[in-house]
């Protein structure tokens, strides 16, 4: 499939144009790559697009045409808990509510309920997620059947999953179409007894992998390590281990000290932020000034629907730049366009995924397209600062990924109706609900 954009605003990311809108924009696609991105009045516009033959050309007719968000850290499957567990305190809706649910969980409820995220995700231009949840063989079913971007890491504990399974996913997911992947992972330290992390290190070892897990979201999850391991942090413990001699990705990193610090720009390692569950759950806020001008790498994530209950990276969005700004007590700290970026071009960085963080010739095509004409993103005094303080999925009018569209004008493409996935998900919750004793 080969379409052409033209006639639009475009926001690349490419080569350092973090924030330059262009009008007259044009992005062409062949197959489930970009062959141009600029101006259709540009040199070399032609040359580019010699040859090809497009199934549509797709008159944007102003609307702003940018790389897609990446929604860096989500639990997709917990979609049948969506609004099941609310207002409890963390302890609580763990091991009172979340968990005695998911014991029920089969491979099929997982399929459907990451199904139902993924159509949340697409409505709200979201090309890429970051998936940690029970069960990679459906969970990449799932997304491969969908057509999403997807980036999976375990989520080993001691009573789930195994260094030996992560070594298989690993092997496995990582043969197959380059829309899903796969990545070492454990849920985290406190879950995690100190013979299976020494195990999971050797795996990080022989495969020169980085780890992928929650990390330093709580005070009481810092304060029980330092408990366990003779004042260690978790960051310092599992760095004493080896489980980051080939870098991390951190999911949170709410609560962590100028020596977590030094180790985590030491092991070139990445944050994942997830304002809105931090707040919810009273986790708190993580210092993301304090990272930018250290120069650590961020995305951006919604976490699962079960703490967040919303999959929107709109929310995500404000959310990264009002609360820095709160916690700082500087209006002026982690500026709009910073998180505009992170949400787009830096978090598939972070990730692993680079081709997918700009509309340049050669990256992969994932790519939204955003109505500017709704009142909310007018008037268009500044259009990245819109998108971040002001826009919402309404604006949102088309997602493509990976070249093919897969949402359209409120038209999910992706091969299931929406009342077939809503009622599935809605069959797995009643079930669950009836099993674990919560009828």
């Amino acid at each position: 499939m080969n379409t052409l954009f033209f006639n639009g605003k475009l926001l690349s990311f490419a080569d350092g144009e973090d924030y330059k809108i262009i009008d007259n924009g044009a992005v062409a696609v062949a197959g489930s790559s970009i062959v141009y991105a600029g101006r259709k009045t540009d040199p070399g516009y032609d040359d580019s697009l010699r040859g090809i033959d497009f199934d549509r050309e797709i008159d944007l007719k102003g609307k702003l045409i940018m790389p897609g968000f990446k929604n860096c850290h989500t639990h997709s499957g917990m979609t049948f808990l969506r609004s099941a567990a609310d207002d409890m305190k963390l302890d609580d809706w763990l091991n009172k509510q979340i968990f005695p649910r998911e014991a029920h969980l089969t491979e099929e409820d997982i399929y459907y309920a990451t199904i139902l995220a993924v159509m949340e995700y697409l409505s709200g231009g979201v090309t890429e997620i970051c998936e940690m949840y029970l069960t990679p063989d459906s969970i990449d079913r799932a997304v491969q059947d969908t057509g999403i971007r997807c980036v999976q890491c375990g989520c080993m504990n001691n009573f789930s999953q195994s260094p030996e399974k992560l070594r298989d996913w690993y092997d496995r997911l990582n043969k197959g179409s380059d829309l899903s992947s796969f990545r070492i992972g454990i849920h985290a330290e406190y879950t995690c007894s100190e013979e299976l992390l020494k195990e999971t290190a050797d795996v990080v070892h022989e495969l020169k992998a980085p780890l992928y897990l929650h990390m330093s979201e709580t005070a009481s999850e810092v304060q029980g390590c330092r408990e366990r391991h003779g004042g260690l942090s978790p960051v310092e413990y599992l760095d004493s281990l080896g489980l980051f001699d080939h870098g991390a990705v951190f999911f949170h990193g709410v609560h962590v000290s100028d020596d977590d610090i030094g180790i985590m720009k030491s092991r070139n390692i990445a944050v994942i932020t997830n304002p809105a569950s931090n707040i919810k759950l009273a986790s708190g806020i993580a210092p993301i000034d304090r990272y930018q001008k250290e120069g650590i790498l961020l995305g951006i994530g919604t976490d699962g629907p079960a703490s967040n209950n919303c999959l929107d990276m709109f929310r995500e969005m404000f959310l990264t730049s009002a609360l820095a700004k709160l916690r700082e007590n500087d209006a002026a700290a982690v500026d709009a366009a910073d998180v505009l970026r992170m949400a787009c071009s830096d978090g598939a960085r972070a990730i692993g995924t680079p081709e997918c963080d700009s509309l340049k010739a050669g990256k992969k095509a994932d790519i939204v397209v955003l109505d500017l004409s709704y009142p909310n993103m007018q008037p268009e005094n500044n259009i990245v600062k819109n998108i971040v303080y002001s826009g919402s999925k309404q604006n949102v009018y088309l997602t493509m990924v990976d070249g093919v569209i897969r949402y359209e004008d409120g038209e999910y493409k992706i091969g299931f109706g929406r009342e077939e996935i809503y009622k599935e998900v809605k069959k797995t919750a009643e079930r669950i609900n009836r099993e674990a004793g919560f009828a």
